[in-house]
């Protein structure tokens, strides 16, 4: 198979390398699938750079990366249906605690992790339905239904908050969001009923006037050290903030008297550790949503799989309308 690789921690331009590698045969409960999209998100470039404390080296000789992507299923291991040749599927954690990942023309991975995509969804969409997806729907849906709620998506413009916005209103939700100037528009035509800018001095109170002067039910946190003293301020009693990022304060200071006056609870979300159980509850929440017409998963750039380092070049640098694929086919 033809795979991006790396061995050692660095800049995309330095480490990312076209190789050819034997493609694993699929062991018992496996299946390989031929790729056709790799998606590509900010852990990957994490993980890549090596930027996470105390990781030193990658944590195998070689490393082939992503975790999203879909293809399609080449071969199947043992106790594996043979009729699963051929089908469509999607893929999640390709790359998490394992060597190989979705930056390749295959990977082989347990059965249940590629997941078959509904035949009226793109592949396009099936590689963003892992991470961007996945979190999106467990943000939303991870308390229960939400109609009737009103809920705040923080950093509505990136592409899990622009796709929980669309759940979120598809699943009967109000949503107040909050993003940048240039992505107010295409925020509003995912459904939000109230836009408001992140920077705003007063964004607390512009929040509360948004649900005429009530706190809101649940909160989608992209940057909890950075928001959490505004998340404080405007959840109500017994709500929830679903974090799922934290980049620009990884140690944040907590105001522990309002969020306890608040009974609040702080919810951590990471999708790679979702139980099975769960996953499968979300699974089935994107596939309806899709169904219904209620989720686009739009896409900023697809590169060829040899400019790669490109690919990561372009998800580190932000400001983006949609995902970064790469074309495996």
């Amino acid at each position: 198979m033809q795979s991006i690789s790396y061995s050692r921690f660095g800049t995309a331009a330095d480490v990312l390398e076209l190789k050819t590698i034997d493609t694993p045969a699929p062991a018992a409960g496996e299946v390989t699938v031929r790729m056709v999209f790799s998606g590509v998100n900010p852990s990957d470039i994490k993980a890549r750079a090596g930027s996470r404390p105390g990781v030193l080296k990658p944590a195998f000789p070689q490393v082939v990366p992503h975790s999203d992507g879909a293809g399609v299923i080449e071969a199947v291991g043992q106790g594996v249906d043979a009729s699963r040749i051929g089908t469509r599927v999607w893929i999640w954690n390709g790359q998490w605690q394992r060597a190989f990942g979705t930056a390749s023309t295959h990977i082989t991975l347990p059965a249940e992790q590629a997941v078959a995509l509904p035949d009226a969804v793109r592949f396009e969409t099936g590689a963003i339905l892992g991470i961007p997806g996945l979190t999106a729907a467990e943000a939303v849906f991870g308390g229960g239904d939400v109609t009737g709620q009103t809920l705040l998506i923080s950093g509505a413009g990136g592409t899990v908050g622009y796709l929980a916005v669309q759940l979120a209103v598809w699943g009967g939700a109000k949503v107040i969001a909050t993003c940048s100037a240039r992505d107010v528009d295409r925020v509003k035509a995912a459904g939000a009923e109230t836009i408001l800018d992140y920077r705003s001095e007063t964004l607390s109170e512009d929040i509360l006037a948004a649900n005429a002067g009530a706190p809101v039910d649940r909160i989608l946190e992209v940057e909890f050290g950075a928001n959490v003293v505004m998340n404080a301020e405007t959840i109500a009693p017994n709500g929830t903030i679903a974090a799922y990022g934290s980049q620009i304060e990884m140690s944040p200071t907590l105001p522990f008297g309002p969020l306890l006056f608040k009974a609040a609870t702080i919810d951590i979300i990471l999708i790679y550790l979702l139980p099975l159980e769960k996953r499968l509850e979300r699974i089935t929440r994107l596939h309806d949503a899709l169904a219904a017409g209620a989720l686009t998963c739009p896409v900023e750039k697809v590169f060829p799989l040899h400019d790669c380092a490109a690919a990561h070049d372009a998800v580190l640098k932000g400001a983006r309308a949609g995902a970064i694929l790469v074309d495996c086919s």
